[in-house]
């Protein structure tokens, strides 16, 4: 009897001192441009969904959008990593098919008007290794301006007649992305 109080002993300290070292784990202050996704449809009931962008929201803080996104240079939409973007059907970018997958969204913004670049790379780092080698679609998209300042980039999709908008937002700067079946 007191052998098996013993072991029964023994591994209660074992599984005690486990669990002490799990919960001595240290985790990482929160992200200073969190991530954050959109999907289409947003009804988060309709589980049907077209597309879905994951993407690290970039804040202004008091800097110029021309600061913290060169104009003329590619960017990868976001902040960290390079933005993610999921078709989960066949879909055009203009009047180039895009097929179903997951792929990099990068940007090449100016003054007037912005190309968006659809890119078969996936898991890169910013922009710093990007190749125009493996785009797969562009499509230059004008700027629009809005009333509203927004301090951290945004993006929400919208109905469009035969698919969806991508529509980003950042500081006064408005582009909307239209995606078509």
């Amino acid at each position: 009897m007191k052998k098996t109080t013993f072991i029964t002993t023994g591994l209660c300290s074992l599984t005690m001192l486990l669990c002490v070292d799990a919960n001595a784990q240290k985790f990482p202050d929160l992200d200073k441009s969190p991530m954050d996704a959109a999907w289409f449809p947003t009804d988060y009931k309709d589980s049907n969904k077209i597309a879905r962008v994951i993407y690290s929201r970039p804040q202004l803080k008091g800097r110029t959008l021309t600061e913290v996104v060169p104009q003329g240079k590619v960017w990868r939409t976001g902040a960290n990593e390079a933005n993610e973007i999921s078709l989960f059907t066949d879909m055009y970018l203009g009047k180039t098919k895009v097929p179903a997958g997951i792929y990099t969204l990068y940007t090449i913004p100016n003054e007037n008007e912005c190309v968006i670049i659809i890119n078969k790379d996936r898991n890169v780092w910013g922009a710093y290794t990007y190749n125009e080698k493996n785009d797969v679609a562009r499509l230059t998209v004008p700027v629009t301006l809005a009333d509203e300042y927004l301090d951290a980039l945004s993006m929400v999709f919208t109905k469009a007649d035969n698919g969806t908008v991508l529509n980003l937002g950042w500081d006064k700067v408005r582009l909307a992305i239209p995606f078509t079946k």
